[in-house]
């Protein structure tokens, strides 16, 4: 459905297109800019995407996503490359992109028909659906000049939704909207890439890439740095974002965080089989492995973990108080604590984990390793988490299957 060769995209700094007569004039006075110096938005990306499939475009501002999207909706022609694409393209990259300030917002849907290749009978069969999803019905006879950007956003969306276009090109522009019609748009994506429509998908929100898209594609300094399923990109992305990962082991013994009394190895997250895990489905149990040194073997020793969310707020901590070891030393030599988190507890997101040894009587804390490895918890649209069909925006810092009755 789309495929990119070779794209690059060069922009000289400080240069200016502008062929107006205010700048023939005033460039006469001025002295001419003879920086050469050039910025590279996109160096040689090359990708192929397939009818039906939903693809997210990640990466940290200025990588060159909206670039990409740009050039694939033909705003703006690549320096060398190619870019091609098989079917009507609905793109949302800026609001009011298509829009004619002047003209109402009837008016509106009708244009941004004709600029999809529409016929007026195609728009006709779509235009009460798409109107009833903006929730724009009183201000429909209003030219969008006195729209807010939000309105703005509304319209735009519900008209690139709804007159189907073979490929739905989407940047995060959906963050101007309140946030139900994010959600109530997250599930108008869902349902395209269901029904076989292809979706690119520019977002930083990473859970929404992760539930919306079955591949994702990373950009770094204009490069694809990964292109892979969505959840193994989204996890490579949030491992350098966070620059730990699903493991940590600790190598010299001068850096390893520890006392006399206790000195940690490792610590990983691993699922059932013991494997690590740095996506791990919200379905599944998550374990988080810790390795450690007892040196004195006369202490009572307490492995805790501290689990904390994106914003750092602690969800929760856990301590080793079942195992046996609450009232008995540990011998010396190595041991590996294993802290057993149930599927359907968490919820989705990236979580950092802190890990720690201690003595309660009297209290000490022989080591503390801040934000040591993290995780991502991936919570996908099967139905049969405690998300069920539901595609929005689930807020939350846990996100439990609880048992219901009905009478």
């Amino acid at each position: 459905m789309i495929e990119a060769r070779g794209l690059t995209k060069i922009y000289r700094l400080g240069a200016s297109n502008s062929r107006s007569l205010r700048d023939a004039v005033t460039s006469i006075f001025t002295r001419k800019n003879s920086s050469r110096e050039t910025l590279t938005a996109l160096d040689d990306v090359s990708f192929t995407i397939k009818e039906g499939e939903s693809v997210g475009i990640i990466g940290r501002n200025g990588a060159g996503k909206s670039t990409l999207l740009k050039i694939l909706s033909r705003i703006t022609p690549p320096t060398r490359g190619t870019a091609s694409i098989a079917g009507r393209v609905g793109s949302l990259l800026e609001v009011g992109t298509g829009f004619h300030n002047e003209l109402t917002g009837r008016e509106n849907i009708y244009l941004n028909g004709a600029i999809l290749g529409m016929r007026r009978h195609e728009i006709d069969a779509r235009f009460d659906e798409i109107v009833a999803f903006s929730e724009l019905e009183k201000f429909l006879d209003t030219p969008v000049k006195h729209y807010s950007s939000g309105m703005y956003m509304r319209l735009a969306f519900s008209v690139a939704a709804h007159l189907e276009p073979e490929v739905l090109i989407v940047d995060e522009v959906l963050a101007v909207g309140d946030l139900a019609f994010q959600k109530k748009s997250l599930g108008k994506m869902k349902d395209l890439g269901e029904s076989g429509r292809t979706v690119l998908f520019v977002s930083h929100d990473m859970n929404s890439i992760s539930r919306l898209c079955t591949r994702a594609i990373w950009l770094r300094d204009g490069k694809i740095a990964v292109d892979s399923s969505a959840v193994e990109t989204v996890a490579a992305y949030l491992h350098e974002q966070t620059l730990t990962g699903a493991e940590h082991i600790w190598d010299e013994v001068r850096s390893t965080p520890g006392n006399d009394v206790a000195r940690i190895v490792s610590l990983r997250v691993v699922n059932k089989e013991g494997e690590t895990t740095p996506s791990p489905d919200i379905r599944e149990s998550i374990g988080v492995e810790m390795v450690f040194d007892a040196l004195a073997g006369d202490k009572v020793l307490i492995p805790n973990l501290h689990f904390f969310d994106e914003r750092g707020a602690c969800i929760f901590i856990s301590h080793d108080w079942n195992s046996g070891w609450r009232e008995s030393p540990r011998p010396a030599g190595r041991h590996k604590a294993t802290a057993w988190i149930p599927g359907n507890f968490l919820a989705e997101g990236t979580i950092s984990v802190t890990a720690a040894v201690s003595t309660y009587k009297p209290l000490m804390v022989h080591f503390i390793a801040t934000d040591a490895v993290s995780f991502t918890v991936v919570d996908t649209l099967e139905g049969d988490s405690a998300r069920g069909d539901y595609a929005g925006l689930l807020p939350g810092i846990v996100r439990p299957m609880l048992e219901w009755t009905n009478e």
